[in-house]
């Protein structure tokens, strides 16, 4: 009975959410505080149950595993990345330790632990916002991704302080650990497409990861996330996160409920939250004035800002071990920072092009090595996009045109396309000064081959502003996605899935020698 009413109460804010065009997780949040204000009238624990915390246990180390198959080391190891996140948490901590000290009246230890709390912001988050706007590998996503991950470990090293107790030395065998990838990637070869690859998948995330590094007295979301990194050079990575995809949205659930369980604010706790809530845009300002310091544009450095400008679900963590008494406020904070930073990030392209022509002056004259500018030079036709759709078009045109060009956002992918001889470079198509910058002479057909709407619109959008007059093609999976891309300015928009039904039927059609389709004849028979 108690999970039905869960079940329901979060469907129904959840959709509730949706409909006022916000993210579902709001409304889950939003969810676990009515139960908890409705608990005695439905006969309810007050308290998230221990059922329920599992669940969101399991939720947050799902999440973190496929953000590790998608996660490349050498982008964490990068200047503005350790040093963006370490500067950023060094001054978030002078900043609000005397603060909290001065006028909540609390110790010096226990002002430092709350403001280390809130210093941190939310992977859970940014995570659900890149993943959903397919933006994990984009450039400012994997920034954000990389000082998440910074913010993780030091929360984990205060989270070890705190408890008192250190590491086992056979936390060492963490260091090891890439001598298992060959025997993971016989696994991951051995289980084929179906159930077995969903529980590689759990066993790895929740056994491995999870329980493997609580025996080592090491963070059980630290093992998921270095797990799922240790697998994201196969080949099948991409499924493998695929397949878990439902299972992890459900256990999510859990884990949004919980945080509004925590307990019911009071009017102290409800004042604490709304103050830290309108310190997020200082917080946001920090980390944009740091990544530009870093020679990141201003683009890049507005949309990590964004996905950063929050309060994190470690926070809460770190309280339940050190500050108790604190759980609620913080949860409360933890909640209102999720509402005023999701709407935000779902309209962060749009806000960046009201506002980029005002804040594009204040980056560095010199640019970030992943974000050059690029030079079409001959090429006649270009590929935006190089996924598998894009990739399967290159390969097929530059048979016939040797002016080809690739273009994609994920630098991880350019290797490969550049060991395989294709002409493919660095850029994100959502990025307006790329397109203000691009110089295309001779460029007669462009081909949209990117996974989000928006990306496709924007580059039909740009070039017909720009003044291309030629032939733009984008593929697309769904039917109400057409009109969109048409409108945009795109020439035509193929069905991807229909084109390969029509290219099966072609095989079929010369295999067996048919007869080709009489459209007289088809006309006739549906007029009878």
């Amino acid at each position: 009975m108690t999970e039905a009413i869960w079940i329901l109460f979060a469907f129904t804010l959840g959709l509730l959410a949706r409909a006022a065009g916000l993210p579902p997780l709001v409304g889950y949040l939003v969810a676990g505080f009515a139960l908890n204000g409705l608990a005695a009238e439905f006969g309810l624990p007050t308290e998230s149950s221990e059922t329920l915390e599992h669940l969101a246990h399991l939720g947050v180390l799902l999440l973190l595993f496929t953000v590790g198959l998608k996660l490349k080391f050498r982008s964490i190891f990068r200047p503005e990345v350790i040093g963006g996140g370490l500067v950023h948490f060094v001054i978030t901590c002078l900043v609000f330790m005397p603060g909290l000290y001065l006028f909540l009246g609390l110790t010096g230890l226990d002002a430092l632990m709350l403001a280390i709390a809130l210093s941190f912001s939310s992977t859970v988050l940014a995570a659900k916002v890149l993943e959903s706007k397919q933006e994990l590998r984009a450039f400012h996503g994997r920034v954000a991704i990389g000082i998440l991950i910074v913010q993780d470990l030091i929360a984990l090293v205060v989270m070890s302080l705190t408890a008192g107790h250190a590491p086992s030395i056979y936390a060492l065998l963490v260091f090891a650990l890439p001598l298992l990838r060959p025997l993971l990637f016989r696994l991951m070869d051995a289980t084929g497409h179906d159930e077995l690859l969903v529980l590689l998948g759990l066993m790895l995330a929740l056994a491995v990861g999870g329980i493997g590094f609580e025996l080592v007295g090491l963070s059980s979301e630290l093992g998921a996330l270095l797990i799922g990194a240790l697998l994201a050079k196969h080949p099948r990575a991409v499924e493998l996160s695929n397949s878990l995809w439902s299972v992890k949205e459900v256990f999510l659930v859990g884990f949004f409920l919980q945080i509004g369980m925590n307990g019911l604010p009071d009017d102290r706790a409800l004042m604490f939250a709304i103050v830290a809530a309108c310190l997020l845009p200082l917080k946001g300002l920090l980390f944009f004035f740091l990544l530009l310091v870093f020679r990141l544009r201003s683009r890049s450095s507005f949309l990590s800002s964004l996905l950063l400008a929050n309060y994190s679900e470690f926070g809460l963590i770190l309280a339940s071990v050190a500050l108790p008494q604190w759980l609620v406020p913080l949860a409360l904070t933890v909640a209102l920072s999720f509402i005023v930073s999701a709407p935000l990030n779902r309209m962060a392209h749009p806000l960046y092009a009201r506002l980029g022509r005002y804040i594009d002056a204040l980056e560095s004259s010199k640019r970030h090595p992943d974000e050059q500018p690029v030079s079409l030079g001959a090429t006649r036709v270009l590929i935006i996009g190089m996924g598998r759709t894009g990739t399967a078009a290159y390969d097929e045109l530059r048979e016939i045109e040797p002016n080809l060009m690739g273009l994609d956002s994920d630098p991880a992918r350019l290797k490969g396309h550049q060991d395989a001889e294709r002409h493919v470079f660095f850029a994100d198509a959502e990025d307006f000064n790329f397109w203000q910058t691009l110089d295309m002479p001779h460029l007669e057909a462009v081909v949209l081959c990117l996974h989000d709407i928006e990306g496709k619109k924007i580059a039909a959008r740009k070039l017909r502003e720009r003044g291309f007059t030629g032939f733009i093609a984008s593929h697309t999976l769904h039917v109400d996605e057409v009109a969109q891309i048409l409108d945009a300015g795109a020439d035509n928009a193929y069905l991807t899935m229909n084109e390969t039904g029509v290219a099966l039927a072609g095989h079929v059609q010369q295999k067996l020698s048919l007869p080709p389709r009489d459209p007289v004849t088809d006309t006739q028979r549906t007029s009878d």
